[in-house]
């Protein structure tokens, strides 16, 4: 749970940022609705709390009782005030375990459930990292950091298993053990990654620091 205590701290933060930003980001999506809103930023939202299995009807669009008992549901998780709108915190969390889904999906979706919480591990690790950005949306496309942003995978649409994969990250399964790295070795061409302290192999990558 200390990573989740760490992250939701850091939702403050960005919360004042995503206030001011409000919508035209990727990481501010789905800002400021609530009950009665209507329109694809509910239909949005429905879709990222049904594949973490809060939402458990088909998605409407329609911002309505159903949807703000799965949006309370989800609040109570993650440890924020359940009210059951989709105020800055909330809406950053949202979005961030959105994008990590793609990346998980894009980086790791043949390996198995243990390597893909890894690799949302390693995400949130370099967040609280002082060698790397500290939000999520930074990490993620800060340049070159994931082969997935830059080849079109990212692009791709993750299944639930990555976004469960996420949720554990979050919750506290750190299956890489701190790491802030992770590579094929059977793929790897820059060798200055095979110098970095390996703490795990988990199928296909090796994680490191």
């Amino acid at each position: 749970m200390e990573n989740l205590k760490k992250y939701i701290k850091s939702l403050a933060a960005a919360a004042v940022i995503l206030a001011v930003l409000v919508f035209g980001q990727p990481e501010t999506k789905a800002a400021g609705i609530k009950m009665g809103s209507a329109g694809s930023e509910v239909t949005y939202v429905q879709s990222v709390l049904k594949k973490l299995g809060y939402f458990n009807d088909q998605t409407t669009g329609y911002f309505g009782p159903i949807t703000t008992e799965a949006v309370k549901a989800f609040q109570r998780d993650f440890g924020l005030e359940a009210t059951g709108g989709m105020g800055p915190r909330t809406t950053q969390l949202i979005n961030d375990i959105d994008m990590m889904a793609h990346v998980v999906n894009g980086e790791s979706r043949g390996e198995s459930y243990q390597g893909q919480v890894a690799v949302a591990a390693v995400i949130l690790n370099r967040v609280e990292s002082k060698d790397f950005p500290n939000t999520v949306y930074d990490v993620i496309f800060q340049r070159n950091a994931f082969t997935a942003v830059y080849d079109g995978q990212y692009q791709l649409q993750p299944n639930y298993i990555a976004y469960h994969a996420v949720k554990d990250a979050l919750l506290g399964w750190d299956p890489s053990y701190g790491s802030v790295y992770y590579y094929n070795p059977s793929l790897a061409t820059d060798q200055w990654i095979f110098t970095r302290t390996v703490t795990k192999q988990i199928g296909n990558h090796n994680f490191a620091y």
